[in-house]
């Protein structure tokens, strides 16, 4: 199936674009994500506790994506 990924700051530095589309297996799962992106882009590798939003709320590495998920990149802030 096709999602929809949407990318801020250095994530979105890695991928190039704010906005890609990616084709993963049906019933695959924020972990699976994670593993294809590192593959498709391996700078993320450098990228320390990239967060992953469905659906506006932070995602635990086993819930289910579906093609209609709303996907963000959160990469890490800093600040003070």
């Amino acid at each position: 199936m096709e999602i929809q990924i949407m990318a801020f700051g250095i994530a979105k530095d890695i991928l190039g674009q704010q906005q890609i589309s990616i084709e993963v297996e049906e019933s695959s799962t924020v972990k699976q994500l994670k593993a294809l992106l590192l593959k498709n882009y391996p700078q993320f590798i450098e990228v320390q506790s990239i967060k992953i939003a469905v659906n506006e709320a932070y995602a635990n590495d086993h819930l289910l994506l579906h093609a209609d998920d709303e996907i963000v990149i959160i990469p890490p802030v800093s600040g003070g």
